[in-house]
């Protein structure tokens, strides 16, 4: 078995020995689920330390033929553009379970769906064959359905609903598109990069673009790009907060990562269409900002806070250059830290009170100051501060859409300047206000909750600080990237 498939599968044997274990023990439940997933990370960083950063092709690849008739295989395989999400999929599901100690309903249930979410966003990362990363792709919705379905706030069969009526008619379009390319004599044996770029290469212009437009419209209901958003706030506010952490950290990096990977295959389409993706990224990040700025209540600002964070995303991979598509990859981890964070916090002051909006009469300063300073050291790594790994990624995709369009990036600014306003307000309101002299009725984070919350806090100003190793995981591919796509590397 190679080091991906232990990867893959380490999941998916943890889901195993929990339905041997009778419902009853909380204890050996959680002990099995939390060592299965800490066993996934563990191997992760063995993985990096083994990833050869000169390479820009796939390493650790495993290849194994089910149906050739099909074009289906169990194809393995990374490179700089999925190692980092491979990275950050498992830091973030042990991350989850650790926070989900408060799940008190159907314990054994939830923690074998979080394992198969982890199976199933890990093989989206991993896969290097068009059946294979289909197959994954819907795997990841049956345990999100059931995660938010089951153990969702008061209207969560509709936004589970919801949620799955969005990726499900977003999957169709994936699915012809790929369909489509696969008719081109789709050789076998090969990577999904490069087997189906060959493939695609016979198809006329004007049938790339059409494909294009249905991968898409798939890839976007995932990130979520505007106007294919409207699933993702009822998810967020119905959504356990710690499956929060995976739905905003990882779930939406699938949509973007999909789309890099259909950029490189059809590189000629993505050239065609690229004053579109570029205008809908713009469009989308001032969308997202003011809708932020509109609203006070926590999950709400996050909510639309990671639609105008995944645009600016869309902003890098529309620029089609080595920086920017750098900026793109470093902000998929950015957005994962920062976000998380977010939500996890927002998740555990919602387990203490009901205070879901922000205003003067709470001062979470003099209350929580443990929670009140990791909130503000997010906030401040959201506005894209230096010091923090967003502002290197911001700085990349900045620089990046100035060598393309210099005129478009007033907006980019314009919506900075907007995050940055309603963050500042968010910080205010956090540290000022009426003091009480009653004693609160809540307290602080506890030890586990300061370790989960402190360990992302943790990354994302290490990660700022020092940002070379992690930029030189995906420097290599990002350059390859772009010479498919027609840009010099800069």
């Amino acid at each position: 078995m190679g080091i991906l498939s232990l990867l893959l599968w380490t999941p998916v044997f943890g889901a195993l020995l929990l339905a041997a274990i009778p419902s009853r023990h909380f204890f050996l439940i959680r002990l099995i689920a939390n060592s299965a997933t800490t066993l996934t990370l563990l191997t992760c960083l063995w993985l990096i330390s083994q990833f050869d950063t000169h390479i820009a092709g796939l390493q650790f690849s495993e290849y194994f033929p089910i149906n050739p008739e099909l074009g289906s295989a169990y194809a393995l395989g990374t490179d700089g553009l999925s190692l980092p999400m491979l990275i950050m999929t498992s830091l973030l599901t042990s991350i989850t379970l650790f926070a989900s100690l408060t799940i008190k309903q159907s314990i054994k249930a939830y923690y074998t769906c979080l394992l198969l979410l982890e199976f199933g966003m890990l093989g989206v990362f991993s896969a290097q064959n068009w059946a294979l990363f289909y197959f994954f792709w819907e795997i990841t919705l049956i345990p999100l359905f059931f995660l938010i379905n089951r153990w969702g706030g008061k209207h969560r069969h509709t936004a589970s609903l919801n949620f799955m009526f969005y990726f499900m008619g977003g999957s169709v379009f994936m699915l012809i598109s790929l369909l489509a390319i696969n008719q081109y004599d789709f050789q076998q044996g090969s990577s999904l990069m490069i087997a189906m770029q060959e493939s695609a290469k016979k198809m006329p212009l004007q049938e790339q673009i059409l494909v294009l437009l249905g991968f898409f419209i798939g890839f976007g209901v995932c990130m979520p790009i505007f106007p294919l958003h409207g699933w993702l706030l009822s998810a967020h506010a119905q959504a356990p907060p710690p499956v929060n952490i995976l739905l905003s950290g990882v779930v939406l990096k699938m949509g973007a990562y999909g789309l890099l990977r259909v950029a490189i295959i059809l590189p000629e389409a993505t050239q065609a269409l690229q004053p579109l993706l570029i205008l809908l990224a713009l469009f989308g990040m001032l969308y997202g900002c003011l809708l932020a700025w509109r609203h006070r209540n926590l999950v709400t600002i996050a909510t639309y806070t990671s639609i105008s964070q995944m645009a600016i995303i869309l902003t890098g991979i529309a620029t089609l250059n080595t920086t920017g598509i750098n900026g793109a990859i470093l902000q998929m981890t950015a957005h994962g830290l920062t976000t998380s964070s977010l939500f996890l916090l927002i998740g555990f002051l919602g387990e203490r009170t009901n205070i879901r909006n922000l205003s003067a009469d709470n001062v979470m300063l003099s209350i929580m100051p443990r929670f009140t300073f990791l909130m503000i050291l997010t906030l401040l790594a959201g506005m894209g501060l230096p010091g923090f790994i967003n502002f290197i990624a911001l700085l990349h995709i900045l620089i990046g859409g100035i060598q393309e369009w210099p005129f478009l990036m007033i907006f980019f600014l314009l919506g900075m300047l907007i995050i940055n306003a309603y963050s500042i307000r968010s910080i205010n309101l956090l540290v000022s206000g009426q003091d009480s002299r009653e004693p609160p009725p809540f307290g602080d984070l506890r030890t586990t909750e300061l370790i989960a919350a402190g360990v992302l806090a943790l990354c994302i100003v290490f990660l700022g600080i020092l940002p070379s190793p992690w930029l030189a995981l995906s420097t290599v591919t990002s350059n390859q990237i772009s010479h498919i796509l027609g840009h010099n590397a800069l």
